[in-house]
């Protein structure tokens, strides 16, 4: 019998296998591994995606219409039970179906504040960043000329001028909001504008316009993506705070914060405690969710964070 006098196919599979290199991982597959072994980060994203979810699909999950009464609960406040999950209103409404409707304000002006003051706010400190000079200057007084007067009072007699719609609040929120993304996205331009892929593409002849875009603001995505959930949380807790004094939603429209304010007074009612609690449990939720998702995201942006990999 004649022997063989090489190695066998799977003895040479084997040894190539074994020697072979990884492929290496894109800048994405590193960022979501990273993001996924922050549990917290993760089971907070989900549970914000299940909320907003239910609340802006509320007309299909709630159990009852907006306004639906129970004319037997008419004056009869009821706490928790199984045909009402978190206990009915003085006027016969279940509180779990006014709670999903009264989430997508609230919601509605925590994503539309973030992202319209936090794109405003990238632009302008991007380019006074980039510019420098005079237009630094003239951006960076503006700018303090915000952080140092009293946004609260600010934003109350605003909304009192302009009226309390929901898009009011928003774009007087959003306008007032900006002022900290644009003092992160200068100080990250400045950092950036003098690397040497930024003077290789002035080198080419790329416009300042051009090298922000491409070239800085890929690069600027974690800070952004951070300051971008948390002012998620911020515009939600605002709008709270101005509804519980009377300055923000005004029936019929509903949000947490007016569910709090309108029902302030059960606070020495213990049959009633029910309207304070979950409404200011739903707020605590996703305002605890954003801030553990912002965590997420900065550790699994930042290139430079001791992470297994």
């Amino acid at each position: 019998m004649t022997e063989s006098m090489g190695p066998s196919t799977d003895q040479v599979d084997l040894e190539l296998a074994v020697g072979a290199e990884a492929a290496p991982r894109t800048q994405w597959q590193l960022f979501w591994r990273r993001f996924l072994k922050h549990r917290l980060a993760v089971a907070s994203l989900l549970t914000l995606t299940l909320i907003s979810f239910a609340c802006f699909f509320a007309d299909w999950v709630a159990p009852y219409d907006l306004d639906e009464l129970d004319l037997t609960l008419i004056g009869v406040v009821k706490g928790p039970s199984w045909q009402h999950w978190m206990g009915t209103t003085d006027l016969g409404q279940d509180q779990f179906s006014q709670i999903l409707h009264a989430g997508q304000i609230s919601l509605k002006i925590g994503f539309f504040v973030a992202i319209l003051s936090t794109l405003f706010g990238v632009t302008v400190g991007a380019l006074a960043g980039y510019y420098g000079g005079i237009v630094d200057q003239i951006v960076s007084g503006f700018t303090d000329g915000f952080l140092v007067i009293p946004q609260l009072a600010i934003l109350a007699v605003l909304l009192k001028y302009f009226g309390q719609s929901t898009n009011v609040i928003i774009f007087v929120l959003a306008a007032l909001g900006w002022t900290y993304v644009a003092r992160v996205s200068r100080g990250q331009v400045l950092s950036f504008k003098e690397k040497e892929f930024v003077e290789a593409a002035r080198a080419a002849g790329a416009t300042g316009p051009r090298i922000i875009g491409r070239h800085v603001l890929p690069n600027m995505v974690g800070p952004i993506m951070v300051n971008l959930t948390l002012s998620v949380a911020g515009a939600i807790i605002t709008e709270a705070t101005l509804t519980f004094l009377g300055y923000g939603v005004k029936p019929p429209e509903t949000s947490w914060g007016f569910m709090l304010s309108a029902n302030e007074g059960a606070i020495n009612d213990t049959a009633k405690m029910h309207l304070l609690l979950f409404p200011g449990l739903m707020l605590l939720i996703v305002v605890l969710c954003v801030n553990f998702l912002g965590d997420g995201l900065r550790d699994a942006f930042d290139p430079q964070a001791k992470h297994s990999t």
